[in-house]
């Protein structure tokens, strides 16, 4: 569809918002599956939405429905037969794939906006001082914060690099509060808050989870990969303490991710991981700001993913992400919030408008990344990069219904104009007002329908309240 036409028809479709209850008891009364405290999967078919598919083929379909049954896309198209099925008025609402968050650091989410001005309140002392005297309960309460901050934003997958792994019991936490909220995600266990990098991890966290992985997501909903420290950190870390964890992660048949060349003055970290075998499909680098050309070569080459995150990796001065760079070499690129502790917020919404305002003042133009790229990074580019491109991304049918509702009937999104552009640059959290995962309405009409946000809120007060006594800092 070309973008004129897509512009008027969005323009003709997006009327006043119809107030209906959207999802009533009707569409919950399939039993639910896995998770009882998590609403049912449904059936149901949205019609008159402006549908963008975030599809090559697909594309936008203006006044479009979308049907949706057993968690999964059953059609997609101008006009769909879903007798029996739960209608939900779309008028005035923009439907999408949910973002697809790369690498976020939930458990330290309690510490949001705690890195300071100062050298000794940065990013991290702080988390190194409060992390290691968190309990498991602090963990569960940062990270079921993170999630439902991330569904209520419009997030329907979340990658948890938990890098402060002090026990099993630290990272049954993490993986419990994912599954309590019902979103989609990925559990990468990593090691403890503190440990000298002369020591290696204590692997009995990962090797756990791995082994009753089935008991702790029966549904495929949850996935395991670990969070690996690398050959490098705050200086060259040996190979009897970095292969050992690398080669566990292999043997297990699990995703691995490691920080690298985070800081365009950490350069020279990429070609060793290729010269000793350290990349490959089964890798996902994050930053990778420092790469030089023959580096991302490497990168292509190994078949290896990456994730960005222009919000922190700015905010930090680690130096401007090479997205143009990346993308056009065809290396698998997606966007993540990283930390909260430093961005404050973690709308994906915002970082991926500043991925594409960094992509363009690089190249000193202002067409140098469309709106609709940048959306691609957050969606379909995103679930690539996370090796799920063919379940999640995009709305296809046969793929699972991961998607959201955007409310235009707002002050800050009321003159229509360019769908993309109209997402990128005006879409906050309170602009979404549906969101479903894997077919269960975890948001409807603008608020949480599976959390109490006020219960989520309190408890994390309390978990910092009780580390900070902990820590002695006040």
């Amino acid at each position: 569809m070309c973008d004129l036409c897509s512009r008027r028809s969005f323009m003709r479709g997006a009327g006043a918002l119809a107030a209906t209850s959207l999802f009533g008891s009707p569409l919950m009364a399939q039993a639910p599956s896995g998770n009882d405290r998590l609403p049912a999967r449904g059936e149901f078919v949205i019609r008159n939405a402006y549908l963008m598919t975030m599809d090559a083929d697909l594309g936008d379909i203006a006044g479009g429905a979308i049907h949706v049954k057993d968690g999964a896309i059953a059609a997609i198209a101008a006009e769909v037969a879903a007798p029996g099925a739960r209608v939900v008025d779309g008028s005035g609402m923009i439907a999408m794939p949910g973002l697809v968050d790369t690498h976020w650091h939930m458990w330290n989410t309690l510490f949001r906006s705690f890195a300071g001005d100062k050298p000794e309140e940065g990013y991290f002392p702080t988390v190194a001082r409060f992390g290691q005297h968190m309990m498991p309960d602090d963990v569960f309460a940062s990270t079921r914060l993170s999630a439902a901050e991330a569904i209520n934003s419009g997030m329907t997958f979340v990658h948890s690099w938990c890098h402060n792994v002090r026990s099993p019991a630290h990272a049954e936490a993490d993986v419990r509060a994912l599954a309590e909220t019902g979103i989609r995600a990925r559990h990468s266990c990593g090691w403890p808050q503190g440990l000298p990098d002369t020591e290696p991890a204590d692997q009995k966290p990962l090797e756990s989870l791995a082994k009753n992985w089935n008991t702790w997501s029966p549904d495929g909903l949850l996935t395991l990969g670990m969070a690996w420290r690398g050959q490098f950190r705050a200086g060259p870390i040996k190979p009897e303490v970095y292969q050992p964890e690398f080669d566990n992660a292999r043997k297990l048949g699990l995703p691995i991710t490691v920080h690298v060349a985070s800081s365009s003055k950490l350069v020279n970290q990429i070609e060793p991981l290729h010269k000793a075998n350290l990349l490959g499909k089964d890798v996902h680098l994050i930053h990778t700001i420092a790469a030089s050309p023959s580096e991302l070569d490497m990168m292509k080459e190994s078949g290896c993913a990456v994730s960005i995150s222009p919000g922190s990796e700015l905010r930090i001065g680690y130096g401007f992400p090479q997205t143009s760079e990346m993308l056009s070499r065809g290396i698998p690129l997606g966007i993540s919030v990283d930390t909260d502790a430093l961005i404050g917020s973690s709308s994906l919404f915002a970082v991926l408008k500043l991925a594409r305002a960094v992509e363009n003042a690089k190249a000193g133009s202002e067409f140098k990344m469309s709106a609709r790229r940048a959306l691609e990074l957050g969606t379909i580019e995103g679930a690539r990069s996370m090796g799920l491109g063919d379940k999640i991304g995009s709305l296809k049918p046969g793929k699972r219904a991961d998607l959201i509702m955007i409310n235009t009937d707002a002050l800050n999104m009321a003159v229509m104009t360019d769908p993309a552009h109209l997402v990128l640059e005006c879409t906050e959290p309170e602009n979404v007002d549906t969101v479903v995962v894997d077919g269960r309405v975890l948001k409807q009409g603008g608020k949480l329908v599976a959390l109490d946000a006020h219960k989520v809120v309190s408890d994390a007060r309390v978990a910092l309240a009780a580390v900070r006594e902990r820590t002695k800092w006040r």
